[in-house]
């Protein structure tokens, strides 16, 4: 049984306060729905202080779980410093060996190999995400070790995915089910509070990503868990949470493949990540025909062919330049579908109108232009910007099955 757990987190940047700790309240509270306290959580940074800490939290916990210090350089001493604690030599994993030489290739001669050591009987955890896998084995007195990347991306997915299953058998709680959605546009906070509020006899945890939230439910039976998403859509707005592991982009993705159609988009305040976000998919040049960027009135008037009345009267933020943008696209480019999105990403307001507002377009051969506006509530330039690209995707594929995008957005309460 494992009844106590510490967690080390291994950071430079973490110590200095250039970064802000992610990892202590997400281990936390995993730990906690199965039963094991949190001790300790510690801090060190890149520079072999792990040496004298890890001997001492294993001699008082029954788990220790280390993130970083698994690259490749000198001062990643963690691998090192289990292998002592552990009484066990390093060695080279074929497996990690051969998933990095997929990764890097030749590069992995140099001191990237080291990434592919981990004691002898211990367990590799594969990386994904990352070039360093994880493992996991235990010292000679029983005590668990886990030692996983350190960057969020990849450690999170990790510990969801494998650490939690191995710790809820440990636990004698068995396989753990748990059910995992995707959440949008709703901050991580207000999720939270909603889901505590809705299921509060449910295990349920998060995880922040730049263009999701994961979220997990666990616990109860599995209509309990059902009640609690049917709920909680009804809070935030159903088409803002999705079953399982999905992207923002994948159900417009599916519809266009569906339909063989090709879509283009015209940004203005997201500056291309919109474009950006949709190649980055393999296979995006099979629906995707491009992007143009009018960030000025100029672009919007002489490229896309919005009229100069519009912006004049209306100004370039509002729902007649947006539906102008996205059937000017749709026309410049041949494509079947477009959307566009022009709006105020901050920080100062603009054309008197406050940061987050944001209109979008939606143009189709097949049915007639749409518009809509929401305000954003705003964290900065980023957050208004990445909350307009998933909104796009998703009203996109909203727009495609002909759903009426004025009352969808009507039930997005906490955008």
């Amino acid at each position: 049984m494992i009844d106590t757990a510490a967690l080390i987190i291994i950071g430079t940047e973490l110590t200095r306060g250039i970064i802000q700790d992610r990892h202590g309240q997400f281990v936390s509270k995993a730990l906690s729905s199965l039963g094991i306290h949190m001790t300790q959580i510690v801090a060190i940074p890149d520079d072999g202080t792990i040496e004298s800490i890890l001997g001492a939290l294993v001699r008082k916990n029954d788990l220790v779980v280390i993130t970083g210090g698994l690259g490749p350089t000198s001062d990643d001493m963690t691998r090192e410093c289990i292998a002592d604690v552990a009484a066990s030599p390093l060695e080279r994993n074929e497996e990690s060996w051969k998933s990095l030489y997929a990764k890097i290739g030749d590069r992995i001669s140099g001191a990237n190999g080291k990434q592919t050591l981990i004691p002898r009987g211990f367990t590799r955890m594969p990386n994904p995400n990352g070039t360093a896998d994880g493992f996991y084995g235990y010292t000679p007195d029983g005590r668990l070790l886990i030692s996983l990347p350190g960057p969020p991306k990849e450690m999170q997915p990790m510990f969801e995915n494998l650490v939690v299953p191995l710790l809820s058998s440990l636990s004698g709680k068995g396989e753990t089910v748990r059910n995992e959605y995707s959440s949008f546009i709703t901050a991580e906070a207000k999720l939270e509070d909603l889901t505590h509020s809705i299921a509060p006899d449910l295990t349920w945890g998060t995880r922040f990503q730049d263009y999701k939230i994961s979220l997990y439910l666990s616990g109860g039976s599995a209509e309990d868990r059902e009640r609690a998403i049917a709920a909680l859509r009804e809070e935030c707005g159903s088409q803002l949470i999705l079953d399982g592991d999905v992207s923002a982009l994948d159900p417009l993705v599916s519809r266009l493949r569906a339909g063989g159609l090709t879509i283009a988009c015209a940004e203005s305040c997201t500056g291309g990540l919109a474009g950006a976000v949709i190649t980055s998919a393999a296979g995006s040049s099979d629906y995707f025909l491009g992007s143009v960027v009018s960030y000025s009135n100029s672009m919007k008037e002489t490229v896309l062919g919005v009229d100069p009345a519009v912006i004049a009267s209306c100004g370039a933020v509002s729902e007649e330049c947006a539906e102008q943008m996205a059937d000017g696209v749709r026309r410049l480019s041949g494509s079947d579908v477009a959307f566009s999105v022009t709006g105020v990403a901050g920080p100062a307001e603009s054309e008197r109108k406050k940061v987050g507002h944001v209109c979008f377009g939606f143009s189709s051969r097949q049915r007639g232009t749409q518009s809509v506006t929401l305000d954003f509530s705003s964290w900065g330039r980023e957050s208004v910007r990445r909350k307009s690209v998933v909104t796009a995707f998703l009203l996109t594929a909203a727009y495609l099955d002909g759903v009426d995008l004025r009352q969808t957005v009507s039930s997005w309460k906490w955008v």
